[in-house]
Formats: C-alpha cells, sequence, structure tokens
C-alpha cells in the first residue's frame, strides 16, 4: 500500500519525492510582455518550501493573441527565455519537480477584451454572459496551434523545467475539440469521438517528438463537462486508453468548465461530502492507463481522505488547487500532522435573487471563487500574507480592473 510520503517514479524517470501535488492555478503574474517577472519567483519560492512532491504552473498560453486572461504568460519562442530560467530555478533549487501546464484558450478568451475574436473548433460561443462568438479555426491554423505547444514545450525544456502538461480540461481549447457541444466539425478535426479526440492526440505526439525521453508530459482531463449531451465518461475513458499510448507520464483527473464550473466548488452537496469529486471516475479508469500514474484533484481537503485516495490505490498523486492560494506549505502541513484537515475558503456572489434572474449562479460563484484565489496569489508574490477577510465587492473591482486593462489600454508593440 502506497502512503502520502511514498515517492514515485514517472515512466520518463522522474521521481516525485511524495504523493502531494501543488495543481494548477492560473496567477495573471506575467509582466506586460507576458513574461515571468519577480513576482513568479517569489510566488514560486513560497510554494517550493511547502513541502509538495510535484508542482504544476497555471495556463501558460501558447499565442500571445489569444489569451485566457491578462498576465498570462506566453511561450512562443526562447525570447523569454532568461525569465523562464529564473522561474525554473526558483523551485528547481529547492528539489522540487515542476511542470509547466500549457494551454491556449479558445472561445473561453477574456471576456472582456473588447474587440477581440476569439478562436475556436466551432463558431459556437461560450454560454456566459458577454461571450463573444469564436471564428472557426481553419485546419492550417489548427496545425499551426499544435506546433505552438510542441515549441512551447521544447522551450520549457531548455529553461530547465521537468515537464509539462497539456491542458485538457475546464472547457479550454483542448476540452472544446473533445465535446460534441463545442466542437460541430464535419472535417478530420471532428464528427465522431475519433476525430474529436485527434487535436489532443496530436498535440501529445508532435510535444514528445520534440523532447527529451526523461523529459515529462503530462495532461489533465476533464472525466466529463458535466453538460447534457457534452462531453461523456464514456468518451473520456476512450481519451485517456488512447492517450496512454503516445508517451504520456501523469494523467491529472477533473472536471467541469467555467459554464459548469464543477472543479471550483459548484459540486453537489454530497459531492463535496466526499472530497473527492473525481474520485469515482478515477477508479474505472485505473486498467485503461497501465502503469502511468493517476493524479486526481477536486475537493481533497482533509489527511484521511487523502491517505484513502492513494492507500486505496484509486490514485497515486493527490491534487491540491485552491488551498494552496492560502496555505502555501499545504503539503507540509498534511504530510508532518500539523493538520488534520485544511481551510477552505469558497466564496460566492452576493444579490443571488437578484442576479439569478440573468445568469447561471453557480459560474457566477464560481468566477468570483477564482478572482478571490487569484488575489490571493497577487498577495503572496508580492510578498505579503493571503488576505482572509478580503470582501466580495473588493475582489470584483480587482477582477474588473485586472481583466478589463486590455480591453481600454494601447497595444504594446514587442
Amino acid at each position: 500500500m502506497a502512503t502520502l510520503h511514498d515517492p514515485l517514479t514517472l515512466p520518463c524517470g522522474l521521481v516525485l519525492p511524495n504523493r502531494i501535488m501543488k495543481a494548477a492555478l492560473s496567477e495573471g503574474l506575467g509582466n506586460k510582455h507576458n513574461a515571468p517577472d519577480a513576482r513568479l519567483e517569489q510566488l514560486y519560492t513560497s510554494w517550493s518550501r511547502g513541502g509538495f512532491g510535484l508542482i504544476v504552473t497555471g495556463n501558460v498560453m501558447v499565442d500571445r493573441t489569444q489569451l485566457g486572461e491578462p498576465g498570462n504568460v506566453v511561450i512562443e519562442d526562447e525570447r523569454h527565455l532568461d525569465a523562464l530560467a529564473r522561474w525554473a530555478k526558483a523551485t528547481k533549487d529547492a528539489g522540487v519537480p515542476t511542470l509547466v501546464q500549457i494551454n491556449h484558450p479558445g472561445r473561453q478568451s477574456n471576456p472582456m477584451a473588447l474587440g477581440h475574436t476569439p478562436v475556436a473548433p466551432s463558431a459556437i460561443p461560450l454560454n456566459f454572459p458577454g461571450a463573444a462568438t469564436p471564428r472557426e479555426l481553419t485546419p492550417a491554423e489548427i496545425e499551426d496551434i499544435i506546433d505552438r505547444f510542441a515549441t512551447a514545450a521544447a522551450v520549457c525544456e531548455t529553461a530547465g523545467f521537468d515537464g509539462v502538461q497539456i491542458h485538457g480540461a475546464h472547457g479550454y481549447l483542448v476540452a472544446q475539440f473533445l465535446s460534441p457541444l463545442s466542437n460541430r466539425r464535419d472535417d478530420q478535426w471532428g464528427g465522431d469521438p475519433q476525430r474529436r479526440m485527434r487535436f489532443v492526440l496530436e498535440i501529445a505526439r508532435r510535444i514528445r517528438a520534440r523532447v527529451s525521453p526523461g523529459f515529462a508530459v503530462g495532461i489533465k482531463l476533464n472525466s466529463a463537462d458535466f453538460q447534457r449531451g457534452g462531453f461523456s465518461e464514456d468518451e473520456s475513458r476512450g481519451v485517456l486508453a488512447a492517450l496512454a499510448l503516445e508517451g504520456i507520464d501523469l494523467f491529472e483527473v477533473s472536471g467541469g468548465s467555467y459554464e459548469r464550473p464543477a472543479m471550483m466548488g459548484a459540486a453537489a452537496a454530497s459531492t463535496r461530502a466526499r472530497e473527492a469529486y473525481f474520485l469515482e471516475y478515477a477508479r474505472t479508469v485505473r486498467s485503461l492507463v497501465g502503469d502511468i500514474p493517476l493524479a486526481v484533484t477536486g475537493g481533497f481537503r482533509s489527511r484521511v481522505a487523502m491517505e484513502n485516495a492513494v492507500s486505496s490505490g484509486e490514485c497515486d498523486v493527490v491534487g491540491l488547487g485552491r488551498p494552496t492560494a492560502t496555505t502555501t506549505d499545504a503539503a507540509d502541513a498534511i504530510l508532518t500532522g500539523r493538520t488534520d484537515a485544511l481551510p477552505s475558503h469558497q466564496q460566492r456572489v452576493g444579490m443571488r435573487r437578484i442576479l439569478g434572474r440573468f445568469a447561471d449562479i453557480k459560474s457566477l460563484d464560481g468566477l468570483i471563487d477564482l478572482s478571490w484565489h487569484t488575489d490571493q496569489l497577487h498577495r503572496v508574490g508580492a510578498g505579503l500574507a493571503p488576505d482572509l477577510d478580503r470582501g466580495r465587492i473588493a475582489t470584483t473591482v480587482a477582477m474588473v480592473r485586472r481583466n478589463g486593462r486590455a480591453s481600454f489600454g494601447r497595444k504594446r508593440g514587442l
């Protein structure tokens, strides 16, 4: 029986010193050139002292014209290699393996960027207030995006990171290709589950061809998107089985999207009580992925639940996301027994009855919760302690400022 303290060797040879992972959180701390700066180094230095066996960065984009939010770090080439190397060093000096999460937002790009046209598999807008209708990608553009993922991975290896994680969950572009709700193409990139999964398979293949055998390639994949007629658990199992043949070193299971934010605490009360939102799904895929380690993220708070998940063999790694924004040494707190459970700071919007007439209240809850935790990351990056008393109004104002500045600011040439 494995324990949380046990090391884990990935198929590529990378050794994780324990089984608790700092899962990806989008930081929005890139500078005006979309490069990492001292704030990210400060934040990751804090996490490097937190006892984690693996750290996964948040949302590094592969195209600076398509951002999920202002402040995303972008890797298109080696122009910011020195800054990336300093970021990698922040965790490498502490001996903590780090994967860079690489991503493309697709139709889920910054909704406050006025005049910007997002792209997607099909011209179907996000079901969210203010969402723009995306432009359908051409086959040539799809090939270009696949190459961008591979280039970003190669630059990450040169910079000194230990691997990359393809973001295939939470409604971003890879997930959009997988879902029949957002991918209604009838060419080689859509039309049935096999063609819808081609995009992510080609990304995995092209990355593996560009990096060394010892460089880790992971993927974060939805168990389902929790929408009627959408990406189902059966389809997800099929994608996992196919990816298991493509040199993947770590699967991370999550679920939902910003339309249905199961990953941000909007799960049913009975699911939240079980803590591990996606553990039941994980049990059903163990035989499909063979010896490839499986991480589960979403809902874990107590040491008992984490220990049981790993010792039972239901997963190999426990991922912690939002708790690490306010408890940067969360893994150490659990592993040393300093705490039996991590505190939860789930945020909800006010004026629920009024707002509920105009928008999905659960989606708004997910958005305000995400922004509140982003505020905490910005504080830690500035060398400050988290502010647990931060209110909804301050969070909303900060969210509008952070995302809206791309709408009104002058575009800078690079």
